[in-house]
């Protein structure tokens, strides 16, 4: 129950982010965003240091660095993904890809779920299909290459929490610390090498950098809940969170929600609740 609730936390933080960093990406290049986004996040896991401990074995700092570089990838990936098309459609796509590769990690690696598990994991992935079903004729419909961007950057989020929960158990907020690190050196020096084509725009600096706090919230709730719990269930909850993006798209920018991604909400506090009994 301990690490249901923490991956509930964790992939509503993630949604927050995502829609921060979607809007950040909207008023300037998408590395001007990720530039502010990961060095604030690095400076909030810096903090949570002294309380939580670290400790930097060779296998934390190599699990570590394998995060940052597919948390790089990520960022640039998704909040490029959601500059250019609708949020309502294609944050639920990267949902989908992102889930797929840990839940099969999970299960291959041995985990085992109770009979209420056995119905609330496939339900709860047949609730993010549902919040990115399409929507219909008056509404936008993202391009071929958003839609490549969403799939390419929900493999890049599935390999960042394989990563993560590979790292020890006991190393603390080691591996966040290492993975952001990496992360925002990777994107300094792209935005390095590619500062002419950054474009003159100023980036929404608040907004960018309170993308990277919650980001970096999300990540810390997660290795915390697959610690405690089944990578399998953890990652499948944390991947419904376009619900708070799509919601946030609503309420602020007034993009449309489908009837189909409200049953699917629904279907995904029945799963959350399913799973609880597990």
């Amino acid at each position: 129950m301990f690490a249901l609730l923490l991956a509930v936390g964790s992939s509503l933080a993630y949604g927050c982010a995502d829609f921060l960093g979607g809007l950040g990406a909207r008023k300037a290049h998408v590395l001007r965003t990720v530039m502010i986004a990961a060095p604030a996040s690095l400076a909030v896991e810096l903090l949570l240091w002294p309380l939580l401990g670290a400790s930097f074995s060779t296998a934390t700092v190599a699990w570590g660095a394998a995060s940052g570089v597919a948390s790089a990838a990520a960022f640039a990936l998704l909040y490029r993904t959601l500059a250019i098309g609708p949020m309502n459609v294609l944050s639920p796509v990267t949902a989908l890809v992102s889930a797929a590769l840990p839940v099969g990690v999970g299960l291959l690696q041995g985990e085992h779920l109770a009979a209420a598990g056995v119905v609330g994991l496939p339900l709860a992935l047949v609730a993010v299909v549902l919040v990115s079903a399409g929507h219909g004729a008056g509404s936008a419909r993202p391009s071929r290459t958003a839609l490549l961007l969403a799939f390419g950057a929900g493999a890049a989020i599935a390999l960042q929490l394989i990563f993560l929960h590979q790292a020890p158990s006991d190393s603390g907020v080691a591996p966040l610390i290492v993975g952001r690190a990496v992360s925002s050196a990777v994107v300094l020096a792209a935005a390095g090498l590619m500062r002419r084509r950054l474009g003159s725009e100023r980036p929404a600096y608040a907004m960018s950098a309170a993308a990277g706090a919650l980001d970096s919230v999300a990540n810390l709730l997660f290795l915390l809940a697959a610690r405690s719990g089944d990578l399998a269930v953890v990652a499948v909850i944390v991947a419904l969170y376009p619900a708070g993006t799509i919601l946030l798209a609503r309420g602020v920018i007034a993009e449309r929600i489908h009837r189909g991604q409200l049953v699917g909400l629904g279907t995904a506090a029945v799963a959350v609740s399913l799973l609880a009994l597990t």
